[in-house]
C-alpha cells in the first residue's frame, strides 16, 4: 500500500548541514526561543507543489484511460477527490532546509534588504528532534520520471483498495474508501516538487497529518496578504540545551564587518558556537 511507499521515502537520515533560510528577525526568533516554525504547507511560498502532484496523478489517469483501462469511473473519481482533498482536506505542517546554503535565489527572498541568514543545523540533532515530537524528514523528489513511477505505485495501491467494487458504483463510495490513503498521499504531495526548484536540493520537514486542527496545538501568524496556520517545532530534545549549529552563512549586506561581528555576539550569548564558524556568503550586496 501507499503507506510503504511514504515510509520508505521518509526513512532516509539526512547526512548534510541542513541549512534554513531565514531573516535577521526570524534569527532572533529561532534562536531565542529555540524553535522553528513549521506552516501549513498550503500556505507556503511554493504551495504549488501540492497542485504539482495533483497534475501528476491526471497525467497518469489520462495514461491509464487511454490504454483502455477497465475501470475509468475509479480514475476520474479519484483525480477528483485529490484535487479537492489535497488543498482542502487534511492538514500538514512543514518546514523547508537546504542541503546547500548559500544560493543566489534564496538570498534575493530572504535578503533583499540585507537582513537574512542561513542558519546550518546539525542534522543528528534536527532528526532526534523529530522522532521526539513525531515528525518526519524527508528528501524532496524533483526527478520528473522518479515522481511519475510514484504515482503509478499509488494508483495501484488505488486500484488494489477498490477490489471487489463495481465500476458504476456512486463517487461517494469512492470517496469514503480513498480516505484510507489520504494522509500518506498528503506526505508524499509535502516532498514532490516541481523539476524546476532543483538547485535547491531540499530536504522537508513534516508534521503528522491534523484531522483537526481546533484539537492540535495550532497557532497562526501575519504572513504577506492573509494569516498562516503553524506549529512550532523544537529545536532541542532538552531543554537545557541550545540550539545545535553546524555553521551560519551571513547574506548579502552592505555593512559586512559590522553584521558579522554582531550574528556572532547574538550566538554566542545564547550559548551558540557554530562547529564550522560563521561566513559571508561573499555574494555582492545590490540595493535595489
Amino acid at each position: 500500500m501507499i503507506s510503504t511507499i511514504t515510509e520508505t521515502l521518509f526513512s532516509e537520515p539526512p547526512r548534510e548541514t541542513l541549512y534554513h533560510y531565514t531573516s535577521l528577525s526570524g534569527v532572533l526568533g529561532i534562536i531565542g526561543s529555540r524553535t522553528l516554525w513549521a506552516s501549513d504547507i498550503r500556505y507556503m511560498n511554493d504551495s504549488a507543489e501540492l497542485r504539482h502532484t495533483a497534475d501528476l496523478v491526471a497525467n497518469e489517469v489520462s495514461k491509464r484511460i487511454n490504454e483502455g483501462h477497465l475501470r475509468p469511473q475509479l480514475l476520474t473519481s479519484f483525480l477528483d477527490w485529490v484535487r479537492n482533498r489535497i488543498t482542502n482536506g487534511h492538514i500538514l505542517f512543514g518546514a523547508s532546509f537546504r542541503s546547500n546554503g548559500n544560493l543566489l535565489s534564496q538570498w534575493r527572498g530572504y535578503s533583499s534588504v540585507g537582513k537574512g541568514a542561513s542558519l546550518g543545523f546539525n542534522p543528528n540533532s534536527i532528526v532526534r528532534c523529530a522522532t521526539q515530537q513525531q515528525f518526519k524528514m524527508g528528501r524532496c523528489i524533483y526527478d520528473r520520471v522518479e515522481q511519475q513511477l510514484l504515482i503509478s505505485q499509488v494508483m495501484d495501491a488505488v486500484e488494489v483498495l477498490a477490489t471487489g467494487f463495481e465500476d458504476n458504483v456512486e463517487s461517494d463510495v469512492y470517496h469514503q474508501l480513498f480516505e484510507h490513503l489520504e494522509s500518506d498521499l498528503l506526505r508524499l504531495a509535502a516532498i514532490l516538487k516541481h523539476p524546476s526548484f532543483e538547485e535547491e536540493q531540499e530536504w522537508r520537514l513534516v508534521s503528522p497529518v491534523i484531522s483537526d486542527y481546533r484539537q492540535a496545538a495550532v497557532n497562526f501568524r501575519e504572513g504577506r496578504s492573509m494569516l498562516v496556520p503553524y506549529m512550532s517545532f523544537s529545536l532541542v530534545a532538552d531543554d537545557t540545551d541550545a540550539v545545535d549549529l553546524d555553521h551560519v552563512y551571513l547574506g548579502p549586506t552592505p555593512n559586512i564587518s559590522l553584521s558579522m561581528n554582531s550574528m556572532k555576539m547574538c550566538l554566542v550569548k545564547n550559548g551558540i558556537r557554530p562547529v564550522n564558524g560563521i561566513e559571508y556568503c561573499q555574494i555582492p550586496y545590490r540595493q535595489n
